[in-house]
């Protein structure tokens, strides 16, 4: 019994010893949450209003060169990307078969051109006896006659022997213009009829960036004369451009309107296949704001940015105006002056505290400390010791 009263008292010591330092304890404070951003200062700019659409450098004139016979492909000259010259080989056909047809009309010819010369023969010896009377002009009439058949069958002969002349020569594919060659579209061997494509040759000297429009676009893009062309390949390089073909019909794939963007024939390092970026731009008569385009906030469908205000942040609905370069414009919906988040705009919501990258830091607090032990908890203590 005395054990178990022992264990009670011991029991009712450590409760009151445990209450009395949580009360003793500090409470824990809650911490406001305070997300770090990036701002940028609005100010008014009168910067030219432009969009920007990728294309590819093509040239002016791309040729799809054929034979203008059938035939059996036996060689291959070029390869892609190969630059020709004018008058250069880059195909040939087996001519075996053309080459004989060249030999019949020949022969033809031969045979056209004996009947001529014995028709004339005749003619002329019996011209001779009918102006001795020797015969009747009936005669010499159908002589006259053979001699002109005779006559015309030899010029259909020499025709054809020319005709199959051609036809032999037309086993060779020659360039026709200096250019480089961007596509191979038959190989050794394959059997092709007569102006089926096989090289396709593609001019040097005039070039063109073709783009595709958005059909909200087409009425804007007639009014701006100024246009500019950056390649990717040399972002510091921007050729001046000039639109010079704008298709009436849409893309049955893209549903947007094809446009040819010339480029200055003395453009130097733009090759054909480069992506390009064409500009265009037009000067913007009412003042504006530019701000990155990590500043925009989609908020249900509208476009919206985050306003600094009294260390916490407010969504501001705004109106776009255009771009400029990797920049947007801004034609209303802030003021001059504004602080504007540019970073870490997903992450915020509607009056969230925030604090400002770059800027000085608050002065920090020292720590509170402990309260004192008293009289009460040291006497617990020791009683418990």
């Amino acid at each position: 019994m005395r054990h178990s009263g022992l264990s009670s008292s011991r029991a009712i010591a450590a409760l009151s010893l445990l209450s009395l330092l949580v009360a003793c304890s500090k409470p824990v404070e809650k911490t406001e949450d305070v997300r770090p951003v990036r701002v940028v200062t609005a100010t008014n700019t009168t910067s030219d209003v432009a969009f920007e659409l990728s294309g590819e450098v093509r040239p002016r004139i791309e040729s799809r060169l054929g034979f203008r016979v059938g035939g059996k492909i036996v060689q291959r000259k070029v390869e892609l990307g190969t630059v020709v010259k004018r008058g250069q080989l880059l195909m040939q056909l087996d001519p075996q078969d053309l080459l004989l047809a060249q030999m019949q009309a020949k022969a033809a010819l031969t045979a056209a051109e004996s009947n001529r010369d014995l028709a004339q023969a005749d003619l002329k010896r019996y011209q001779e006896l009918r102006a001795k009377n020797f015969v009747a002009a009936a005669i010499l009439d159908s002589k006259e006659v053979a001699y002109k058949a005779a006559q015309a069958s030899f010029e259909q002969a020499v025709a054809g022997f020319k005709n199959q002349s051609n036809q032999a020569g037309y086993a060779t594919l020659i360039a026709d213009v200096d250019g480089v060659v961007t596509g191979i579209d038959a190989e050794v061997g394959q059997v092709v009829a007569a102006g089926t494509p096989v090289v396709r040759v593609a001019q040097t000297g005039e070039m063109d960036v073709v783009v595709g429009i958005p059909e909200n676009k087409i009425n804007t893009i007639r009014q701006m004369s100024d246009i500019r062309v950056g390649l990717w390949a040399d972002p510091t390089l921007v050729l001046p451009g000039k639109l010079r073909e704008l298709s009436p019909v849409a893309d049955a794939v893209t549903r947007t309107y094809l446009a040819k963007v010339s480029l200055p024939a003395d453009a130097k390092d733009v090759r054909l296949g480069m992506t390009a970026n064409v500009s265009f731009v037009a000067p913007n008569p009412a003042p504006v704001f530019k701000l990155p385009t990590t500043a925009l906030f989609q908020d249900k469908g509208q476009t919206a940015v985050w306003i600094v205000s009294g260390g916490a942040v407010k969504l501001v609905p705004v109106k776009l105006a255009g771009a400029s370069g990797e920049d947007v414009l801004i034609a209303g919906g802030i003021s001059s002056g504004q602080q504007v988040v540019t970073a870490g705009v997903n992450l915020l919501k509607q009056g969230q505290k925030v604090s400002i990258l770059g800027a000085e830091s608050p002065a920090i607090k020292p720590p509170a400390t402990k309260p004192p032990v008293t009289e009460a908890s040291a006497s617990a203590v020791g009683a418990s010791k």
